[in-house]
């Protein structure tokens, strides 16, 4: 057996290691995901940071507490307190009063922005979800193709053989013999690069699931073909559940209540204020209660108003554009789903079976001297290319699926 061969045969016994270790499902690195991600971890914290806010825009302005000298006929303190009932030491205590609505609205808007934080969790959340499931059939299918460059591997063996033996006899050439051991060198390094995309795309889901780079790596389930609902049903689901479009639909439920704010600011504030003044014990003390009025200034007052109704044009503009963008990805996605699922099928059913069946008369027409070498090559080279494309094609069925689903913002079984 030439070095290339034998450490071939080191690469197959790896992947039949890899193969037997216990399987991860999609599932539980899900689940894991969504326990351990840095990236969702501060956005559920930014959440919890945003329900805070309600409370503190609904709150009165803060009290004020005063205490007040006056003395008469000389700066020291209590000069004249004795002798004049105009000296005295005061307590007192004013309170802002916003017109009535304009608290319970200052507190709509932030309730808006809670909602805003937990739709933008959300987007965090299908993010990494969509970016582990394309890691993960990265992985699924970097080992199906790995087996079968493994399988491939046992053919080029016997092809190998059978070419050396009719040299041997006279019956074939050299390069038969060369070619058949170049094809080897070429399945090695087809399965070098395999094995190089299935750790890169290990190195990615290690980093979403927060774990050392150092654990063992994961072995994916072998892939299933799912299949998508109506496509109408998909559009309404993205119109319905998208997280970005439910964060854009809070931004304009919140510029309507910043409208409304900025209308209400029209109206004046007040203020309360009452004071105790105390004097000698020989004079009588003062009582004062106070009442103010805040006119709010017009020309700020229109500015706002403006202000607001352009960030809810904005808004609305913007939550329109982005669903009409989300529907031309989803229609992208959609098509590329359904092309892969009729490329399945024709593989399943047609060229796949046909390669086989021709790989394996040829071979047997090659050993007995009834076959040319090269289309021998041939059927092998198709046999393995149509198998390898069949797995990529399913990866890519299954990836169309999953971004899908981070557009819907939902599972699909």
């Amino acid at each position: 057996m030439t070095k290339i061969g034998k450490f071939c045969v080191c690469l197959l016994l790896c992947g039949v290691a890899v193969a037997q270790s216990p399987t991860t499902s999609l599932q539980s690195l899900v689940a894991e995901l969504r326990e351990n991600s840095p990236a969702i971890k501060a956005s559920e914290m930014g959440v919890a940071a945003a329900r805070y806010a309600p409370r503190q825009a609904s709150a009165l302005p803060d009290s004020e507490v005063m205490v007040q000298h006056f003395s008469v006929g000389s700066p020291r303190p209590f000069a004249g307190h004795s002798n004049s009932d105009f000296a005295y030491i005061g307590f007192g205590a004013s309170q802002e009063l916003p017109y009535p609505g304009k608290r319970a609205l200052r507190a709509s808007v932030a309730e808006h922005e809670v909602a805003i934080s937990s739709a933008e969790k959300d987007v965090v959340a299908w993010d990494a979800i969509t970016r582990l499931k394309l890691a993960y059939f990265e992985i699924a299918s970097s080992q199906q193709v790995i087996a079968i460059l493994s399988k491939n591997q046992q053919s080029a063996e016997q092809i190998e053989q059978a070419a050396e033996a009719r040299y041997r006899v006279g019956q074939g050439a050299q390069e038969d013999v060369l070619r058949a051991q170049l094809q080897q060198t070429k399945l090695l390094n087809e399965l070098s690069m395999q094995r190089r995309e299935n750790a890169q795309a290990q190195a990615a889901i290690k980093a979403l699931l927060n774990r050392p780079i150092s654990v063992p790596d994961i072995v994916a389930e072998p892939l299933q073909e799912r299949h998508l609902p109506a496509t109408d049903t998909l559009i309404q689901k993205l119109a319905d559940k998208n997280p970005d479009l439910r964060v854009r639909a809070q931004q304009v439920a919140k510029g309507h209540a910043g409208v409304e704010l900025a209308q209400r600011e029209r109206k004046p504030d007040f203020g309360v204020q009452y004071m105790w003044q105390h004097t000698a014990s020989e004079f009588r003390d003062y009582y004062m209660a106070t009442l103010s009025i805040k006119l709010p200034n017009r020309s700020r007052v229109r500015a706002m108003e403006g202000e607001a109704q352009a960030k809810l044009l904005q808004a609305e503009s913007e939550k329109q554009a982005r669903l009409k963008q989300m529907e031309g990805d989803l229609g992208e996605q959609i098509a590329v789903a359904q092309t892969s699922e009729q490329q399945l099928k024709v593989y399943d059913e047609g060229l796949i079976p046909q390669s086989e069946a021709a790989l394996n008369a040829g071979l047997a027409g090659y050993s007995a001297g009834k076959q040319e070498y090269q289309g021998l090559l041939a059927s092998f080279s198709d046999t393995l290319q149509l198998a390898v494309e069949r797995e990529r094609t399913l990866a890519e069925h299954e990836s169309a699926i999953a971004r899908i689903e981070g557009l819907i913002g939902e599972e699909l079984q």
